[in-house]
Formats: structure tokens, sequence, C-alpha cells
């Protein structure tokens, strides 16, 4: 699904890569939005590690954990040639107009995800080492939101300038 996308996933080609026949399919799901949500959250929990690595580090400064978790991000979507890019951002382009269940986890995990950021911004902000005056959660809410469109503009680019971009736009002008 994160190399195909959902609508050209189809349920077939599912069981075939998972080697199982399709009624088992339909014994764990109901549909494959049933599927599709399922899958969200496996992203999200299986990412969710990597955060808590990065951002939750207490013996490193929280400006160079959100730093670190970037640079982390571009080396792996460097060695990846920049394709696939963030799954919950694909499946909210492709597929969030037209699933409530879906929409439902995207909302959920994207703001799971968002906090991570906005402990870092208030922790970093509580030390004097972010003087913007605008609330840590807005300003984590923008940083996932700028990420996920520097990822969209590096698919189209093939180029990981859109996220040297972000990184110094965030690190350089917004979180000082």
């Amino acid at each position: 699904m994160h190399a195909e996308g959902y609508s050209a996933s189809g349920i077939q080609s599912i069981v075939e890569a998972a080697d199982i026949p399709k009624g088992s399919f339909y014994n764990h799901f109901a549909s494959k939005e049933a599927f599709g949500a399922e899958v969200t959250d496996a992203y999200f929990d299986r990412g969710e590690g990597q955060l808590r690595v990065f951002l939750c580090d207490p013996e490193v400064a929280p400006l160079q954990r959100l730093e670190a978790y970037f640079d982390d991000r571009i080396k792996a979507l460097r060695a990846a040639k920049y394709t696939r890019g963030c799954l919950l951002g694909n499946l909210a382009a492709e597929v969030a107009d037209h699933s409530t269940l879906i929409r439902g986890r995207l909302v959920k995990h994207f703001g799971g995800w968002s906090s991570f950021f906005e402990d870092c911004i208030a922790e970093a902000k509580k030390q004097g080492a972010i003087r913007n005056r605008l609330p840590a959660a807005l300003l984590g809410r923008f940083v996932l939101n700028s990420w996920e469109g520097a990822l969209l503009r590096m698919r189209a680019e093939k180029s990981d300038s859109p996220l040297m971009e972000f990184k110094k736009v965030i690190f350089g002008a917004l979180l000082v």
C-alpha cells in the first residue's frame, strides 16, 4: 500500500503478497477500508518508537533531538531515492475525502506525531532555546504540516532540496 497507493492496492495483490487465501483476509477485515485503517495504525505505531528514540532523550537538548530526527528521516529518504514519502500523508491526499474511518485515524495519528514535536518545542522554549512567542502546540503542528508538504515536493522533484529548505526555515528562522 505504501509503494503502490491505496487505490492501486487491490485485495488480490494484498493476499498474494501476504501468501494467504482471500477468505482469510475477510475473516480479519470487514473491508479494504478497515484494512487501510489498520495499516494506518500499524504505520504510526512503528514510527512512534522512532519518535520516542529521537525526541524523548533527556540527555540531548530538545532542538538537537528534533534536528537529529529530521536528519535521520532525510538520510532514509535519500537511501530510498525519494520514493514513497510518508504513508500518512499519502493516505491523507488519496483517501481522506472518501473514507471517514481512515480520515479519523489520520487525524489521531497526525495529532500524536505533532505532540512529540510540541513537547520538544515546549521544552526548548522553557530552556530559552526558542524565543518564538507562538504556542508550542501551534509550532509543533506547523512543523509537521511543513514536513508533509516538503515530502510531497521531494517526491515530485526526486530531490532532497525541499527537505533541506524545510530544515533551513524551521531551524534557522522559526525555532530560534
